[in-house]
């Protein structure tokens, strides 16, 4: 009952024409964000941050966690009508959301699609309505070993954003690493690969490498891809309700994906492309006549975008309470809170209650601005895709680069922001992901704070870690999921090239 009075407060907070107003902004500029092939969450929350420095923090983060979601929505567009996933979430939906728009049923999937994200979300938040304050209570009993060994936890989960290559994941998170260890030595206050540079002596700012890295990467690959080719006209979104039929299995396919998404948002290393594919691949096994998926299949879309949408609520969990991101998105996020002077982790519910009451409030209205923006206007923002690129990119860029600016005026920023930006397209194009690398950048820090502290207590002793009950545990769990990744890299490498020879 207090989590649903802190909920009834955090409406009065939402519902403010200035933050009704950023929320707007956010998730109008995150459907944007969406529709647009390859810009993606993290990329459209990296690229908008530098803009709320100068907004109240509820605001500032009420605006970017609309562009979270929004964005979420906006993918699912374009991947039904021009068979281009807005960002990699969206990938699934492909599968079966183009085929129907071929078949003439394109407002039946983008009609579905919204339902069901619509639905998603909202389980989601109330979700994060009901266990957020119970999980922030226990964590109150972590100390730096439990958090220490939940930071290994996370990097052991790492594996499974490695890609392709594990040698390559690695290199990218050993890369990230590298960079959180730039500036002041914690324990000695020596300054460790600074160059000479007085700049480096408080490290990289994070917002120079998530701007490049993800934003600027991205509208170098975009601009390349849209050198050699042209885009479609999206076909006419007609009839956005399903079959009298199809409700059925699609609101099992909506409610399985609420479940999924959710769970597997609480699971520090994910993405929300993992709860897509898991949730196709469930429907098609769940299906009595699997052989329509691939074909124009109603759950095959309903699933898939319920899960994407659902896994939100459930990443913003671990951020809310223990102040470990479980993705990309939420590591940009996570930057912001910091930059507006706020500390994610056990004691945000109760030193900030206004503030995080107020954004869970706001992502019920945001839910519903998507719905209505989502469905009526699909064809209007499938139209955003045909803008040539040569005219929105430059604007991206002037946008980025002021953003960046703006933050310490700083032109060191700027030129770190565009390094980063070469330095993330070349890894992209040699198939290095970048998740690893931002995700340990972010954790770079905690891991070493946490680890000095902890060995501190523990006299020296590494042993110490598994004489306490949580970070013992936890530490086991990271072991075997760091074994159990290799294994099934391994395996999967194998099964990968037998393929091949066969």
């Amino acid at each position: 009952m207090d989590s649903l009075g802190y909920l009834l407060h955090g409406f009065e907070t939402a519902l403010t024409w200035q933050n009704l107003l950023y929320c707007l902004v956010g998730v109008t500029f995150g459907m944007f964000i969406g529709v647009l092939p390859g810009l993606g969450p993290t990329a459209g929350t990296a690229l908008l941050l530098p803009l709320t420095f100068a907004l109240e923090p509820v605001s500032a983060i009420i605006m970017l966690s609309g562009i979270y979601y929004g964005s979420m929505y906006g993918g699912t567009i374009t991947s039904v009508l021009i068979n281009t996933p807005g960002e990699a979430a969206s990938l699934i939906t492909c599968l079966d959301g183009y085929p129907l728009a071929k078949q003439g049923r394109a407002g039946a999937a983008l009609g579905i699609a919204g339902i069901g994200s619509f639905i998603g979300g909202i389980i989601s938040i109330v979700g994060l309505v009901l266990i957020g304050p119970f999980l922030a209570k226990q964590a109150l009993k972590f100390g730096p070993p439990e958090f220490f060994a939940l930071v290994i936890l996370g990097l052991s989960l790492l594996l499974g954003l490695m890609g392709k290559s594990l040698l390559k994941g690695v290199i990218g998170a050993l890369f990230g690493l590298s960079l959180a260890f730039i500036g002041l030595d914690q324990s000695s206050g020596i300054v460790r690969f600074g160059f000479g540079q007085t700049e480096l002596m408080k490290g990289i700012d994070f917002i120079s490498i998530a701007m490049g890295m993800f934003g600027l990467s991205e509208l170098f690959l975009t601009a390349e891809a849209s050198l050699k080719g042209k885009a479609e006209e999206p076909p006419k979104v007609k009839g956005l309700l399903p079959k009298k039929e199809e409700w059925g299995p699609s609101m099992k396919a909506i409610g399985r994906g609420s479940v999924l998404g959710f769970i597997i948002g609480l699971i520090p290393g994910t993405n929300s492309v993992i709860p897509t594919i898991l949730s196709y691949t469930m429907e098609k096994k769940l299906s009595k006549n699997p052989s329509r998926f691939g074909k124009g299949a109603l759950e095959g879309v309903a699933g898939p975008e319920t899960a994407n949408n659902s896994y939100c609520g459930g990443a913003l969990i671990p951020l809310f309470t223990l102040g470990i991101p479980s993705s990309p998105t939420i590591a940009v996020l996570l930057g912001a809170f910091i930059m507006h002077g706020l500390t994610p982790g056990p004691t945000l519910f109760q030193k900030n209650p206004d503030l995080v009451w107020g954004i869970i409030a706001s992502m019920f209205i945001g839910n519903a601005i998507l719905l209505i923006m989502n469905l009526p206007m699909a064809n209007l923002w499938a139209k955003i895709t045909m803008v040539p690129y040569k005219l929105l990119f430059p604007i991206i860029i002037i946008i980025t680069i002021v953003g960046t600016y703006s933050l310490n005026n700083s032109m060191f920023d700027v030129g770190a922001m565009l390094v980063f930006g070469i330095l993330g397209y070349l890894f992209k194009k040699a198939e290095i992901p970048l998740a690893p690398i931002i995700l340990t950048f972010v954790l770079g820090s905690l891991l070493e704070k946490t680890l000095l502290q902890s060995l501190t207590i523990f006299e020296g002793s590494f042993l110490g870690f598994f004489t306490r009950p949580i970070s013992g545990t936890i530490l086991s769990l990271a072991i075997i999921s760091f074994i159990f990744s290799i294994v099934s890299a391994v395996r999967n490498k194998r099964i990968i090239t037998e393929d091949v020879e066969m």
